[in-house]
């Protein structure tokens, strides 16, 4: 059917199709080309009308996260908006983790001005000349699924739809919308569009039926079959059928650098996140959502075991070098893939002593690694500077099954258990860092009465513009548990170094430049003066307890409160 509504301009045409088409927040990092948003959203308001909830985040790195993370946990895409060129620059590695992890989103930025006349919206500031790019799309095109500039106001109900249509359709992802400002302060008296909109995602894929059959039958056959993983709990309803076709096959999971938590770390079968330990006695291999399957150098598959990659792009074709074997694809929603491969392994059956035995011995190198988790955890206990495995174990020991926690670089989530879906999320795999904070924000606004930790390297907290953060979290009312592991330094930076020359100069002199973080700050600080609660932790004995105020915090006075865990030696 067609609805009809009064509108004044195009910008104001644009939200009420945004509302309508259920977004719930409109993330904006304001400029100057924002005036006719603006103007429209006040229209509204004066007239009860409805509008996505308009949520004022002052960095772009914030913004985009915020969007990342309400969509990871509720599945809906929301829109970010940033200020044309610039603020597409700042948000691109926001961008980039959302494409390479299949997050839909919204993603517009204004533009300057097209015209320099007496057109409403046209340049009349010297930045509207100085910030037009000839091609403003280009610093996204590589990351986004499709990109347009709304050039007639009277397109734009075809440019919402279609962008929306087209960032949730299997493999998700952002696409990028151009708004400029002549175009949204288009005078526009009515808007009239489609409700349901006429426009909707291409339908789930699911593999081809020959296809998974081959599959189950190697598997039902395999000796000593291994399943990896890293992003198949971004499709929840994979979760249980998962663990049924593991238990129908003995099959043991490991949840390799796990993106979205895809297997309960508590089950028999769970084998971990090292795939290295035991893809070298593997002859068949699963690689589920999972774009770096098993480590080329530490312990690949051997050469006669058959590799089956499974996802909604099983190839990875964006990447633009990829050489793990694929010697079957199957192509679909990781749930569809799952639940035909239990359907054709219960057709084909399974040796029923071979599956015994096999799930026997797994849960019994499932209960030794466990141990050995444990064991390493407790041993650290009295260790100074604090060790990553005792905090990871402390949080764990702390949080309850329904607490989300959003990891980037802050906890060895070996330590950690997770038992439901969507309770545990990593940064993307493309790993630009400063993710989490504004993910975290993100998933708190999209569940608010659960608890959400939130646990980063110090490097990863400052990329992730912290004061923004923080007063993001203060002003909407987003209580979130920081816990910065802050051993002033760059990790990841001295590991890839010690990889690519583990007798080299920078391991035998312990001159490494470009890794240290110092001095280090007093990052529970930055917290406070938002109004939170901060704390230093640095005896290892204080850590239990010192988790439990902040919890406290952040469960009964809702508000904020950071840990700021120090793991170096101290002067």
């Amino acid at each position: 059917m067609i609805k009809r509504v009064p509108t004044e301009t195009v910008a104001d045409a644009y939200l009420e199709l945004l509302s309508s088409r259920g977004i719930d927040y409109f993330f904006g990092i304001g400029g100057t080309d924002f005036s006719p948003i603006v103007e429209a959203y006040a229209r509204r308001q004066a007239n009860e009308m409805p509008v996505p909830v308009p949520i004022t985040v002052p960095h772009e790195t914030v913004g985009v996260a915020m969007a990342h993370g309400y969509t990871m946990v509720t599945g809906r895409p929301q829109v970010v908006m940033v200020h044309t060129v610039p603020g597409t620059a700042n948000a691109v590695c926001g961008v980039v983790n959302a494409s390479r992890a299949n997050v839909p989103m919204l993603f517009t930025a204004g533009r300057s001005p097209i015209s320099e006349g007496d057109l409403p919206g046209a340049r009349d500031i010297d930045i509207g000349w100085a910030q037009e790019s000839f091609d403003q799309a280009a610093m996204v095109r590589e990351w986004v699924k499709w990109d347009y500039e709304l050039r007639i106001g009277s397109d734009v109900e075809t440019a919402v739809d279609r962008a929306l249509a087209i960032a949730t359709s299997g493999p998700q992802g952002p696409v990028y919308l151009v708004l400029p400002r002549e175009s949204l302060a288009h005078a526009s008296e009515e808007v009239a569009y489609s409700d349901p909109p006429r426009i909707h995602a291409a339908a789930p894929t699911a593999p081809d039926r020959a296809a998974v059959r081959l599959a189950a039958r190697k598997l039902a056959e395999a000796r000593d079959p291994l399943l990896v993983t890293r992003a198949s709990g971004a499709d929840p309803d994979c979760f249980a059928p998962l663990i049924e076709l593991a238990e129908a096959l003995a099959l043991p999971v490991v949840d390799m650098r796990s993106v979205h938590n895809g297997f309960p770390q508590d089950h028999p079968l769970h084998a971990g996140g090292n795939a290295a330990a035991y893809a070298p006695d593997a002859d068949v291999i699963v690689a589920l959502e999972s774009d770096v399957p098993w480590s080329l150098k530490d312990g690949g598959p051997r050469e006669d075991a058959f590799t089956i990659s499974m996802g909604e792009d099983p190839l990875f074709q964006r990447y633009p070098i990829r050489g793990f074997s694929a010697d079957l694809a199957l192509t679909g929603r990781p749930s569809l893939i799952v639940r035909a491969l239990l359907e054709e392994v219960a057709a084909i059956g399974v040796d029923e002593d071979v599956r015994r035995s096999r799930f026997a011995r797994w849960q019994a190198e499932h209960e030794k690694r466990r141990s050995l988790i444990e064991s390493r955890a407790l041993a650290a206990a009295r260790t100074t500077p604090i060790d990553q495995a005792w905090l990871s174990y402390c949080i764990g020991q702390a949080l309850d099954d329904d607490t989300i926690v959003l990891n980037e670089l802050g906890f060895d989530a070996n330590y950690l258990t997770f038992t439901k879906p969507q309770t545990y999320f990593s940064h993307s795999p493309a790993g630009g860092l400063g993710w989490a904070l504004g993910a975290a924000l993100g998933a708190k606004l999209a569940t608010p009465d659960r608890t959400v930790v939130c646990g980063v390297g110090d490097g990863s907290y400052l990329f992730g513009a912290p004061a923004s953060a923080h007063l993001a979290s203060r002003a909407y009312d987003l209580p979130v548990l920081w816990v910065v592991f802050n051993n002033a330094h760059w990790g990841s930076v001295s590991r890839a170094t010690d990889r690519l020359a583990p007798n080299g100069w920078a391991a035998s002199t312990g001159f490494r430049p470009f890794t240290d973080i110092t001095p280090p700050l007093d990052y529970e600080m930055v917290c406070q003066a938002a109004g939170g609660y901060g704390e230093r932790v640095s005896d290892p004995s204080e850590l239990p307890d010192a988790i439990e105020r902040a919890l406290n915090v952040v469960r009964t006075e809702k508000r904020q409160a950071l840990l700021n865990v120090i793991a170096y030696n101290e002067p």
